[in-house]
């Protein structure tokens, strides 16, 4: 047991950034394929919504799809650390405008009732608190325990 807790110790942040990045690169190459994602619309008026409607649809979802599936990559490699978490962290802030421009789709009862959709950006807290924990491991302001 002592054995798989150092392990778990020693890799536990390695797997955390793995596993993240995984998450990124699937939902990100679902975004690829028009309507196989199911965050496409989501997705799109979202977009449309902080870029004031300058970026088309079918534009706005590649470059999200290149945005996500790339950072997933670098992520699951492990390069650009610090970086990385920046760029993660402003993608999770923007996933947030929906809660407070489309409550009609976030909401069955505002602002504590969730639906699906609220439910998938709620989801985004652990990503956050896991990039928060992953970064201040990285600058070296988090040990774990042995």
């Amino acid at each position: 047991m002592q054995r798989v807790s150092s392990w778990l110790t020693q890799n536990s942040i390695n797997l955390l950034r793995i596993s993240i990045g995984i998450i990124y690169v699937w939902f990100g190459v679902l975004k690829f394929f028009p309507n196989l994602s199911p965050a496409d619309q989501l997705a799109k008026n979202t977009i449309q919504l902080i870029t004031f409607g300058l970026i088309p649809d079918s534009v706005s979802i590649v470059l999200l799809a290149v945005w996500e599936t790339t950072l997933g990559i670098i992520l699951i490699i492990g390069i650009w650390r610090i970086m990385v978490l920046y760029v993660l962290l402003i993608h999770m802030i923007c996933t947030f405008v929906p809660l407070f421009f489309f409550t009609d789709i976030s909401f069955t009862a505002s602002p504590y009732a969730f639906t699906l959709v609220g439910q998938y950006i709620m989801k985004n807290l652990i990503i956050i608190c896991a990039a928060l924990l992953i970064h201040a491991h990285h600058r070296g302001k988090v040990v774990l325990m042995q």
